[in-house]
């Protein structure tokens, strides 16, 4: 009788242990995006940053173009130093009522150049299941530098692994600020681990324009109701099973 029961406790425990790694893989962890806000710099100024520039860097992020990291209450007044003059976007604080404001996530962001020493903003994302979905959603805003006159145009490709989206394109006014967007896309990895881009794509040549980034997450999509459902059914057949058995032996 005791051998029986251990070997019911037995086959109960595989089918348990089974049914907890289906749990698990259906609740796994969501890769993570690094200083997605671009908070961690290591210094305390608004600058250029990347290999052009590398008095500043971002934690997590490379950049290789004429790209900048602004900390908040600058873009419109002492602006951000670089390999140039100081970029410096139009805004209230020197003669333009457009509405410059800060982006809704709050502190820091970063202004990368579409048309002048143009270069991505990279991050290689990690913890990727190939074939499984992931969502990757930014901030995004269009500014023009102040001392330049002229309407622009500016939108964002985003790139992950092989795949590449770019974002609406957004109208600036002479001197203007088109207000923070949100975007949001989808992508399907094929490696565990695939290299995140963000590249400007603006125009005119000769009017600075510059594309505003900031709030960049990544998310998995929520497990289908079904596969919860599925799961547990599972748990409870389990449970059942243990029950039934244990009480038919016993009795």
């Amino acid at each position: 009788m005791k051998t029986a029961i251990a070997k019911v406790a037995l086959r109960s425990a595989g089918i348990l242990s089974a049914l907890t790694l289906a749990a698990a893989t259906v609740a796994h962890a969501d890769p993570m995006i690094v200083n997605g806000g671009f908070e961690q710099t290591l210094t305390p100024t608004s600058s250029q940053f990347g290999s052009q520039y590398p008095s500043q860097q971002v934690t997590g992020w490379n950049s290789t173009g004429y790209n900048f990291v602004f900390l908040p209450g600058t873009a419109n007044t002492t602006g951000a130093v670089g390999t140039d003059n100081p970029v410096i976007f139009w805004g209230p604080a020197n003669g333009s009522n457009n509405g410059f404001t800060a982006s809704p996530d709050g502190g820091n962001f970063v202004a990368i150049d579409g048309v002048y020493q143009p270069g991505p903003l990279t991050q290689v994302v990690t913890g990727l299941t190939p074939g499984s979905p992931v969502t990757i959603s930014f901030y995004y805003a269009g500014a023009q530098q102040y001392g330049f006159d002229g309407d622009t145009t500016d939108a964002i490709q985003i790139s992950l692994g092989s795949e590449t989206y770019t974002t609406d394109v957004l109208s600036v006014d002479n001197h203007g600020f088109t207000g923070w967007q949100a975007a949001s896309f989808t992508f399907t990895p094929t490696s565990t681990s695939e290299l995140l881009s963000f590249m400007a794509d603006s125009t005119p040549a000769g009017d600075p324009p510059f594309a505003l980034l900031d709030g960049v997450t990544i998310t998995s999509p929520v497990p289908e109701p079904g596969s919860l459902v599925l799961l547990s059914t599972g748990l409870l057949s389990a449970a059942g099973y243990v029950g039934r058995r244990y009480r038919k032996l016993k009795g």
